[in-house]
């Protein structure tokens, strides 16, 4: 009954502020957000639940009020479970939530089935991308006789520079214009570039190539997290579909390594000279298959109903202009440096111009824009901690995989494919961490799960910097094959959740996106410093094992550094 009237008392405060001037009419409309925001949470505290949050952590409580479309508050409450890296906004200021036509509920088994693979496909193939240029790199490299390491490793670290600096921009681009749209656009932008870097006639064309293929699972990643929040209601379900998206990451990679290794291998016999493209080609077919396949199976996103005091969506150009332009200039210095040399004028300028272009971006997300881009100011400490944590992990990560499959075609002998064979197990034990992620969740503090993970992180690597190269596959190269995805599938949702501790209530939406920016910057980042290493300890090129020691011994340090911080967060976490 009070709910009721309270919404009786808004409509008419709303009805005779129509007669009045329009800087009284934006007063009201101000003072009626809080109003609704107020009789919201009178409501919510009256049906609070117990639920898991999306990695299944038991001790969070939720308030989950009814924000269906018969509820009187649905119009004026936006949703906060969106996972696409935009932060929501309060009823004052921002349209009404989007919430997809036909949600899960509704959905027919097999139509539900063909959903959920749907967006998994996004994670998998962003991974699979990635490890195009990995496993047959010798290959691609030998093709565009290329022997420069530097040079080598753009064709990674450019799709990984592209994909974490665009994740945020393409999640509020998401908000705005409405998840499917921004995730076909991916689709097809993936396809295209998929399609061009197979004509590549140069390293530097290849490189450009990757870079722009990187964008398409930009816009997919946080996109397809948003379409699962907003199909699935809290619970198990959602909690499966999550842990499936998860592992769906080292199977891509896996699936990824071994097809572009065929093709790499074997292609060149059938088709020469060029049996590596075939890989990017058929990438290129399946993902606009997938394009037209999103088109029939994601429910469209019905128009936001107009509210008095609503606004249209705006995005933060100049921010997102600082901070895209920093994070390139900045990370091209990084890989370009062992290249060229740190002796070149250009690569300072440009690193010096990049910390500029960032320090301007903190700048205009603090004190200039009105719907930053990422929300800086309610941001904790704790925040600043996490994100230092997952780059550092990840970035060892990065510089293990590339450095791996190096060491075992170039000084251990083996071909692509044999290499591919060798890191298989990385399938199986990343989907079993992924999916039993919930599990440990329920059981354990999330703080002492980063520590786990990270712990993982820095003894993988460990193990194989310190693997003579005449030593058996199954001792020191398969415990670390084995320990390293239990590092990937353990701290990306533990992280996420660290994360979203540290931030205010009205900015939860953007802890995943953030987690997914630094996980995939730091990989690039971190492979251009460990080749600035490498061609420093090995500057003649002859002495490769003391080369990719070098840049594991880096990978040993920043995963180390991780786990310092992550035994921080334990200790925060028992006082």
């Amino acid at each position: 009954m009070s709910t009721q009237s309270g919404n009786d008392r808004s409509n008419s405060d709303i009805e005779a502020a129509e007669d009045r001037r329009p800087n009284q009419q934006t007063e009201l409309g101000r003072d009626l957000g809080l109003t609704l925001t107020t009789i919201r949470s009178a409501a919510v505290s009256a049906t609070t639940l117990d639920t898991s949050d999306l990695s299944g952590h038991p001790n969070e409580k939720t308030l989950t009020g009814d924000t269906s479309p018969s509820s009187p508050f649905s119009k004026y409450v936006p949703s906060t479970q969106s996972g696409s890296g935009a932060p929501s906004i309060s009823a004052a200021s921002s349209p009404p939530s989007k919430e997809i036509a036909g949600s899960a509920a509704g959905f027919s088994k097999l139509h539900e089935i063909a959903f959920i693979a749907n967006v998994c496909f996004a994670q998998l193939f962003c991974l699979a991308a990635l490890a195009q240029t990995v496993a047959p790199l010798p290959i691609i490299a030998a093709y565009f006789n290329n022997e420069n390491p530097g040079q080598m490793s753009w064709y990674t670290a450019s799709f990984s520079l592209t994909v974490g600096t665009f994740i945020l921009p393409a999640g509020r681009l998401g908000d705005m214009y409405g998840h499917k749209r921004v995730f076909q656009l991916g689709w097809a932008w993936f396809a295209l570039w998929s399609l061009v870097a197979g004509f590549s006639h140069s390293s530097v064309m290849l490189s450009a190539c990757r870079a722009l293929q990187g964008i398409g699972p930009a816009l997919l990643v946080p996109n397809a997290m948003a379409l699962v929040g907003r199909t699935f209601p809290m619970g198990m379900k959602r909690n499966i579909v999550f842990s499936l998206f998860g592992a769906a990451g080292p199977t891509g990679f896996v699936l990824g390594a071994v097809f572009s290794s065929i093709c790499a291998q074997l292609g060149s016999e059938v088709l020469p000279p060029v049996g590596w493209a075939w890989s990017f080609w058929f990438l290129a077919l399946v993902c606009m298959v997938l394009c037209l396949a999103t088109y029939f199976i994601i429910p469209d996103e019905p128009q936001s109903t107009p509210s008095t005091f609503s606004q249209p969506p705006t995005f933060d150009f100049l921010g997102c202009f600082t901070g895209v332009s920093g994070l390139i200039l900045v990370n091209f210095a990084w890989n370009q440096a062992p290249l060229v040399g740190w002796s070149q004028p250009y690569i300072y300028s440009l690193l010096i111009v990049g910390l500029i272009s960032l320090a301007g971006f903190l700048y205009v997300e603090l004190h200039v824009a009105t719907h930053p881009l990422v929300p800086l100011r309610g941001l904790q400490k704790e925040a600043g901690f996490t994100l230092a944590c997952i780059a550092a992990g990840w970035g060892s990560h990065g510089i293990w995989i590339y450095y791996l499959y190096l060491f075992l075609e170039q000084l251990r002998g083996h071909t692509a494919l044999s290499a591919c064979a060798q890191t298989f197990p990385v399938a199986i034990t990343g989907t079993c961490a992924a999916l039993s992620v919930g599990f440990l969740l329920k059981k354990i503090k999330v703080a002492y799960v980063m520590m786990l993970a990270m712990i993982f992180f820095t003894v993988g690597t460990l193990l194989i910097a310190t693997a003579p190269v005449s030593q058996t596959y199954w001792a020191q190269t398969f415990l670390s094959v084995i320990l390293m995805p239990g590092g990937m599938n353990l701290s990306f949702p533990a992280g996420t959740i660290l994360l979203s501790n540290a931030l205010p209530r009205e900015h939860q939406g953007i802890a995943a996106s953030l987690i997914s920016t630094m996980v995939n910057y730091s990989i690039s980042t971190g492979l251009g410093i460990a080749g600035t290493i490498e061609r420093n300890v090995n500057p003649n090129g002859d002495d490769l094992i003391t080369g990719f020691r070098g840049g594991w011994y880096f990978g040993i340090g920043l995963s180390g550094l991780g786990l310092l911080i992550s035994m921080w967060f334990v200790y925060k976490s028992r006082t």
